[in-house]
């Protein structure tokens, strides 16, 4: 079918930005299946690969400032392996374009979403673990965090997605965005928000689901963060 061939290109295009090639390419995709789409999905292979993450990036951390204490690095460590970063990435290799989605999901942006991106990238450090070995994971994460490890923000530490968010803009000298609950719905009992963010004059808006306004407000604002940074990055000045 020509949906599957798509999907295969796009994980041939996946592995390529990984710079790591399955050799059971039915791993890669159960990372990039999210449980709307398939019983055999990758909430599982998160586990693992958070794992693999955080220790890869602490490591990282650990060489690159030997001076800094246990505290300085844990901060640092949270600033980088976090949603808004991992979306980021996913962004950046299109893991958007591998991904298997229900048919709800994909009508509702699901592909872009940060939290739903950001388990895809940790599935994916799994199922290379599970493919080769633990060493041959924690490469991909090397290659994936190299530049941000060494360009880390010290004065960004500890700030949410939304702080992030409204100051990333403002150094563009843009307006602020606008938050608006588009619906509550009720599922197994609880309230979900769902939230929107629009940027304004720049014509995107996006939208999130969350067990309360605030957390959903965090996450639509990450997923407007990953596209302002790849759409209108900033422009680093000459010393």
């Amino acid at each position: 079918m020509k949906s599957d061939l798509i999907k295969q290109q796009a994980h041939l295009a996946i592995q390529k930005r990984l710079d790591y090639t399955f050799r059971r390419p039915e791993l890669l995709r159960q990372a990039l299946t999210h449980r709307s789409f398939s019983a055999a999905h990758n909430e599982r292979f998160e586990f693992i690969g958070d794992a693999i993450l955080n220790y890869t990036v602490a490591k990282m951390l650990y060489d690159t400032f030997p001076k800094l204490t246990e505290g300085e690095l844990s901060r640092l460590r949270a600033n980088l392996v976090n949603e808004g970063v991992l979306a980021e990435i996913a962004l950046e290799i299109n893991v958007g374009d591998g991904l298997y989605l229900g048919s709800g999901e994909l009508k509702s942006g699901g592909f872009r979403r940060p939290s739903i991106l950001a388990d895809a990238m940790e599935a994916m450090f799994a199922a290379v673990s599970f493919d080769a070995d633990f060493f041959e994971a924690e490469k991909v994460v090397r290659r994936l965090f190299a530049e941000r490890v060494k360009q880390v923000d010290f004065k960004n530490q500890g700030k949410d997605n939304k702080t992030t968010l409204q100051e990333a803009l403002q150094a563009r000298r843009l307006a602020l965005p606008k938050y608006r609950i588009e619906d509550q719905i009720c599922c197994n009992g609880e309230i979900q928000f769902v939230i929107s963010c629009d940027l304004g004059e720049l014509g995107f808006v996006c939208q999130a689901q969350g067990s309360s306004r605030k957390a959903a407000e965090q996450e639509t604002a990450a997923e407007a963060l990953a596209w302002l940074e790849k759409k209108f990055p900033l422009k680093k000045s000459r010393k």
